[in-house]
């Protein structure tokens, strides 16, 4: 990304803009939705920028789905959800909003209305607590 347009994902990498971090290994990151369209929602990104699927490499992709894999074991034990979504959105038409490739883990229960995106932004306090929550399900296994 340009100085002029930084990534935001990228920004959450470097430590210089703020998340409710759940997991991060030596390739990927994975931290709650500030706008989720449920609890727990999660997004799963490799540290390096790439644009979407297309332009991730071939190293980046299993690293990012493996994390993915561990993060929704942990939402499974933590939150009970009756199903859990992922998705991954390539490009404005497909509903891409942050043009750094991630996968969105959104715990789903029976009843719900689907949404890939929320309309309001959670509290800090809500966001930290939810993320030890997850991160502590991921340490016990």
């Amino acid at each position: 990304m340009s100085e002029a347009n930084p990534c935001i994902f990228c920004e959450i990498v470097a430590r210089r803009a703020p998340a409710a971090r759940v997991y991060e290994n030596e390739k990927t990151l994975a931290f709650l939705d500030l706008f989720p369209a449920a609890t727990g929602h999660t997004l799963v990104i490799p540290k390096l920028h790439y644009r979407d699927l297309f332009e991730a490499d071939r190293e980046t992709l299993p690293a990012v789905v493996e994390t993915a894999r561990c993060v929704a074991r942990a939402l499974r034990t933590a939150l009970r959800p009756d199903g859990l979504g992922v998705f991954q959105l390539n490009g404005r038409a497909a509903g891409q909003t942050v043009f750094h490739y991630h996968i969105h883990l959104i715990p789903r229960n029976e009843g719900e209305s689907l949404r890939l995106h929320g309309r309001e932004a959670a509290g800090r306090e809500r966001l930290e607590r939810d993320a030890r929550r997850i991160a502590e399900a991921l340490e016990t296994g």
